[in-house]
């Protein structure tokens, strides 16, 4: 190489390890000189004037708190929080499972497990699914784009399980994506006609949710949305209200008529029901079993929606992993269990979460948010950094138009195929062939609330053989 040459790239190079050296240097001095500044003015201020004031109030008041109130001042009414509660209930992560091993021997890796489910056991056409996980009941229009309702039609029927319409208009095109269908019989006065219950596969008939509880509430569909206002059956401008009660139902003894007619319409398919789980859970289940249901939905406290009332979400209803074991216990109690099909709902988000319930004694579960976070996967990321990732599959989502329904379809059914896979080992760990064999035996609890609430053993409590 030329000396000359050489002397200069030296000379650049010296000077390139100078100048970062010089940058990093001076970099360290402006860093310093700001700790230093701010670490006096805490430590001088007066506590009144202190910004470690805003540090010490949020350790009384949540940031959460702080947020939701400065909403609330700006709004001057109900704010609605999507995606359901932050607040932290007793849950199904102090549940753990049994080591089959010795005691009880695991089952072979070779030996297959059954995880078929039927929903409706009793009836002449139950709903015969895959794998025990379906998706939850989420609203086209209130909620979901047409694109997402698709996807999660398509993904699920390509994992062999059933999606729900939720409580928005009926969706052709959601319904020739889906194997399975289930109808929501909504409170309101939309999806009613005899054409639209005839192509349901299963019908849930809603009296409320874990997230909203029994209220009613109004869908602002605008004033410009055509296909919404056709869906919905209202005219230009005008809300699609969702009823606090059926209009069929003023009192619960009405429930057997609306099961006969839904029966006479789409014949003997499963007809059940959707309920917040409350303090009256067994009272609120009787009138049900006693009304003719083939299945009935639990959600628990923890469950979401599009947006509900912060109030609504933290402070009313109880916990899925004691809702789900009350309700299989008054069906056992009752001799309902081969009878009346049990679907757990609320915060279930892990293919461990799923075998939990279903030990509790729930034939099968419902997943909502999480299987839009697993459905939309990377498609997120159109979203990201500026927007939500959930405007990548709201009806009025800024990138709504952006989302690929193929792709969203995919990515689903890879994420159930995996739960299913996850809860094959599961049941193998558990020495056991079938999921429907999976019960309460199997389970201890990590903390001493759940273990007396659900009459498990503690962790710390030995097996002493008699």
């Amino acid at each position: 190489m030329n000396s000359k040459l050489s002397d200069r790239l030296l000379i650049y190079s010296l000077g390139s390890i100078l100048g970062y050296q010089a940058v990093k240097l001076l970099g360290r001095l402006i860093f310093r000189d700001v700790i230093t500044d701010a670490a006096k003015t805490i430590m001088t201020d007066l506590y009144d004037e202190n910004l470690w004031e805003l540090f010490s109030a949020t350790t009384k008041y949540t940031p959460q708190v702080i947020a939701e109130t400065n909403l609330r001042a700006q709004e001057g009414k109900v704010i609605k929080r999507p995606l359901g509660t932050p607040k932290k209930f007793p849950g199904l992560e102090q549940v753990m499972f049994n080591i089959s091993q010795l005691h009880t021997m695991p089952t072979p890796l070779e030996t297959p497990v059954n995880t078929k489910v039927h929903i409706g056991k009793a009836c002449k056409r139950p709903l015969i699914i895959d794998i025990p996980v379906m998706i939850a009941g989420m609203a086209y229009g209130a909620a979901l784009s047409e694109k997402a309702k698709i996807a999660l039609a398509k993904g699920a029927g390509m994992a062999g399980t059933a999606t729900n319409t939720g409580e928005g208009p009926f969706l052709p095109s959601e319904r020739k994506a889906a194997k399975k269908l289930i109808l929501q019989y909504n409170r309101g006065s939309w999806n009613k006609s005899d054409k639209t219950i005839r192509q349901a596969d299963a019908v849930e008939i809603q009296f409320g949710q874990g997230a909203t509880a029994g209220t009613g509430h109004k869908n602002n569909i605008g004033f410009f949305d055509l296909k919404l206002q056709k869906g919905f059956g209202v005219g230009l401008g005008k809300d699609a209200v969702l009823h606090a009660r059926h209009a069929e139902i003023e009192h619960p003894s009405e429930i057997p008529r609306l099961v006969r007619k839904l029966k006479s319409i789409a014949g003997d398919i499963p007809i059940g029901a959707k309920i917040g789980a409350g303090k009256h859970l067994e009272s609120d289940l009787r009138w049900l079993v006693n009304g003719g249901i083939d299945f009935v939905t639990i959600d628990g406290a923890e469950a979401a929606t599009k947006g509900s009332a912060p109030i609504l979400q933290d402070d009313f209803g109880v916990p899925t992993v004691f809702a789900v074991n009350r309700a299989a216990e008054f069906l056992r109690k009752n001799g309902l269990s081969n009878k009346v099909s049990l679907i757990a709902s609320g915060k279930i988000q892990t293919p461990g979460d799923i075998l939990k319930v279903l030990a509790l004694g729930a034939d099968a579960a419902y997943i909502g948010g999480i299987s839009l976070f697993a459905m939309s996967h990377t498609q997120v990321l159109k979203a990201l950094p500026f927007e939500p990732p959930t405007q990548i599959v709201w009806y009025d989502g800024k990138y709504a138009v952006d989302f690929d329904v193929a792709s969203g379809a995919q990515s689903l059914a890879k994420y159930l195929k995996s739960c299913k896979e996850e809860l094959v080992e599961g049941v193998r760990a558990l020495g056991k062939t079938s999921a429907a064999q999976v019960n309460k035996d199997d389970l201890f609890a990590l903390d001493e609330l759940i273990a007396k609430g659900l009459g498990l053993s503690m962790a710390y409590s030995p097996d002493i053989p008699e």
